[in-house]
């Protein structure tokens, strides 16, 4: 018996370890690219291009919108999130599907009729979009309220406030009214290529992962995870919100 309880607490003790480790480096991570965050990660090269052209350029907005959402971190981890527990592609198709049409939305009407936000004040929802969902995976709402918040309708609102995300930052580009309708379809398509490119890469992992016994071992410290990670992306752009003077 105290052979066994030891066992159980070098097991538990070893888990509580990985659990730390995971947790410090996600937040190490985040925590170096927090110069990148707080300056909402539009490079001055992109910037430059994108003020110097007119007219419809398809090909070069396509390629902004894929770049965006294949380096958007907090994007992809709602989506990691979305897709934690779904198995069956028809599932996965409707989530997503749902989470584009809500960020395809908001992204041309915000960008189209120039709807201003603070980037920070969106970006600190996305932060918290993250937690949400990794709350949801850890079944926290059921403990906790003892209701099940439907799943859909958050992603599609989240998805939104997503969409709010990408339009302050392609408003930052200060684009060529010329052109603006069918650059932004572009930019949209972009993003949805890019979505679909990072959604592959993380079901084959995420396929590879659950087909070994550690899935389910290690999946609610993942989870912990993500939400630390959101609360970390929420802090960040809270602070630059508060820091940064108002132009």
């Amino acid at each position: 018996m105290n052979k066994t309880l030891t066992l159980g607490s070098v097991d538990r003790a070893y888990r509580l370890r990985q659990s730390l480790i995971l947790l410090a480096l996600i937040c190490a991570a985040l925590l170096a690219c927090q110069s990148a965050a707080l300056a909402h990660a539009v490079t001055q090269g992109d910037k430059g291009y994108i003020q110097e052209i007119y007219g419809v350029k398809f090909i070069p907005f396509m390629y902004l919108g894929a770049k965006h959402m294949m380096t958007g971190y907090d994007h992809l981890l709602f989506l990691a999130g979305v897709i934690f527990f779904l198995y069956r592609l028809k599932h996965i198709g409707i989530y997503v599907s749902l989470f584009a049409i809500g960020h395809s939305t908001t992204m041309i009407i915000g960008v189209y009729y120039n709807i201003t936000m603070s980037s920070y004040l969106i970006d600190a929802i996305i932060g918290l979009s993250v937690v949400y969902k990794a709350l949801d995976n850890m079944g926290a709402y059921q403990r906790w309220f003892g209701f099940q918040p439907n799943t859909k309708v958050a992603t599609l609102v989240f998805g939104l406030f997503h969409g709010f995300g990408l339009a302050t930052k392609v408003q930052e580009y200060d684009i060529a009214s010329d052109g603006l309708l069918t650059n932004l379809v572009a930019f949209n398509i972009g993003v949805e290529i890019g979505q679909l490119l990072a959604l592959a890469a993380i079901l084959i992992a995420m396929s590879f992962w659950r087909r070994s016994a550690s899935f389910w071992t290690h999946a609610y410290t993942a989870n912990v995870v993500m939400m630390t990670a959101g609360f970390v992306l929420t802090g960040m752009h809270l602070t630059g919100y508060f820091i940064t003077p108002a132009s």
